[in-house]
């Protein structure tokens, strides 16, 4: 079965989600440049476009980041076709291991056991907001919780949204504040 591809506005005006009939990968993956795209063919290719600053893999969806040159009404067909024809020519051809293996190596947060409270939080964050947020082309995961502050991080269409911060308290904040009352007093985005 060929790929088929379709896009979707996300709330974040900079990201468009494009989605595909397929599991494109396991892991979550944000490519922020050229550079980092290089075991991930399709985003190399991708980073080829002036306009594309970042681009977030999660499922069977690529959430893609442009700059300010373009509006999305005058490349999101272009993109289309060609996140279509490449993966119809070439597959998704990604060495997960690999990638696994660059992400451990480069990231700045160091792999910590989760507290009772943080593996709880974790917990809601997974049932309740992971898949809202999955559908809007993003991703957040929980970073920490210290005196009552949840650390997360966002990425892909949540990484810069103008709405992230009115979704972080109205709706995470409040849910965590009702699920687990006395011990969460607010929530933020960690910044890397």
């Amino acid at each position: 079965m060929n790929y088929s591809i379709y896009a979707e506005s996300t709330p974040n005006p900079a990201v468009m989600k494009f989605v595909a009939n397929k599991i494109l990968l396991k892991e979550n993956l944000e490519i922020l440049s050229a550079e980092e795209a290089k075991h991930v063919p399709l985003a190399g290719a991708i980073f080829n476009f002036p306009f594309v600053e970042g681009l977030f893999l999660s499922g069977n969806f690529i959430a893609i980041t442009k700059n300010e040159s373009v509006k999305w009404e005058d490349i999101a067909i272009q993109l289309r076709s060609f996140i279509s024809d490449f993966l119809n020519e070439n597959g998704i051809d990604i060495d997960e291991k690999e990638i696994v293996k660059e992400v451990k190596k480069e990231s700045i947060v160091e792999e910590k056991t989760f507290s009772d409270l943080e593996t709880k939080v974790a917990d809601v964050l997974a049932e309740y907001i992971q898949p809202a947020v999955e559908s809007d082309g993003g991703f957040i995961s929980l970073r920490a919780v210290e005196n009552g502050i949840v650390s997360v991080v966002l990425k892909g269409a949540c990484s810069g949204c103008p709405s992230s911060s009115l979704t972080l308290k109205q709706g995470i904040e409040s849910l965590l504040k009702q699920k687990f009352p006395d011990q969460i007093k607010e929530v933020v985005a960690y910044e890397e």
